[in-house]
């Protein structure tokens, strides 16, 4: 275990006890706190942000701020794309890439090229979230949803090889997450064959996530690995299994994305909450609940069970943080 998020917790000025109405510092709509010697002005931290829980924005800041311990060395080095939701999850949300007006001078960034960009740029400043203070300040955006690409940044900005392998299992109607945590089993076995370590992880919405680390290589290598699996999947479990994107071959199936691995996609971070009815959290699991996953419920997990499930089992994706093995 890399340590207890209560012990190791940095940020102790708002401590929100589960997914109650919530309470802002001193009662206050704004209030000024120091994290890790950088002076961060919260606001609305009364404001609820899922309403069916009554779950606040000073709650999102204080789970962000208790699970940072695990989750910073998942998107240290990674290029950000935020979703956020400044009226909540029941409102439309919007993706942010580039750094907004206004951002701290200490938050770091890195200018990367932005193919296809809906406003015309071609770089964009890309926010990397590698410490307490950057993380509390995004979530006081109410950006609730942190996803990274595959591949890091170097010290200067320079673009690195992904280092990462994933698979995205996205169930189509009425398959649920249980058939996701079939499919889940059945890439384990082939992936520790190839000499890869697995880990799994719920999406914290209706699918599920195997990764591995990997030697870096390009992403080219990395999504036709990918794309072998969901294909051998598919040979093997039709009844089960679609590597097609098409939707229409998907009802009752799991579509193993392989596309995810394309350097100019992202997929969201372990431990980052998702803008769904509930607080849930892309969890990791291990393998065990994975293959006792009997009902969709099995598989939910809320930001103060994250919390807890961290609190006793440690980083259970610690082994995406070491470095891998080749290809095979």
């Amino acid at each position: 275990m890399r340590g207890n998020v209560t012990e190791m917790m940095a940020f102790p000025l708002i401590i929100m006890k589960g997914g109650g109405k919530g309470r802002s510092v001193a009662g206050a709509e704004k209030s000024t706190v120091e994290v890790d010697g950088r002076r961060l002005a919260l606001s609305n931290l009364e404001k609820v942000l899922y309403p069916e829980t009554g779950f606040t924005k000073g709650e999102v800041v204080d789970y962000y701020a208790r699970i940072a311990p695990v989750l910073l060395p998942h998107i240290a080095d990674r290029p950000m794309s935020f979703q956020r939701f400044p009226d909540g999850v029941e409102a439309q949300g919007f993706f942010a890439k580039n750094a907004p007006r206004g951002t701290p001078e200490w938050v770091r960034t890195v200018r990367l090229p932005a193919p296809g960009s809906s406003k015309n740029r071609d770089t964009l400043d890309y926010v990397v979230v590698g410490d307490l203070a950057t993380l509390v300040w995004a979530a006081n955006l109410a950006a609730l949803e942190l996803h990274v690409p595959q591949w890091t940044v170097g010290p200067r900005g320079a673009v690195r090889e992904p280092d990462r392998l994933v698979l995205d299992l996205d169930p189509g109607a009425p398959a649920t997450v249980v058939e996701c945590a079939e499919v889940a089993l059945l890439l384990k076995d082939i992936v520790e064959a190839d000499g890869l370590t697995p880990v799994a992880k719920t999406s914290g919405s209706k699918g599920m996530q195997v990764s591995a680390s990997v030697r870096p290589v390009s992403d080219e290598r990395t999504s036709a690995y990918a794309h072998d699996l969901a294909r051998r999947l598919e040979r093997e479990r039709p009844d089960l299994v679609v590597s097609r994107m098409a939707k229409n071959l998907r009802d009752g199936k799991i579509f193993v994305d392989w596309s995810q691995n394309n350097a100019a996609k992202t997929t969201v971070a372990p431990y980052a909450l998702r803008a769904r009815p509930q607080q849930w959290v892309s969890t990791p699991l291990t393998w065990e609940e994975v293959a006792a996953a009997r009902t969709p419920q099995d598989l939910q997990f809320r930001a103060e069970q994250t919390l807890e499930r961290v609190a006793e089992l440690g980083d259970l994706c610690a082994p995406l943080l070491e470095p891998g093995p080749p290809l095979p």
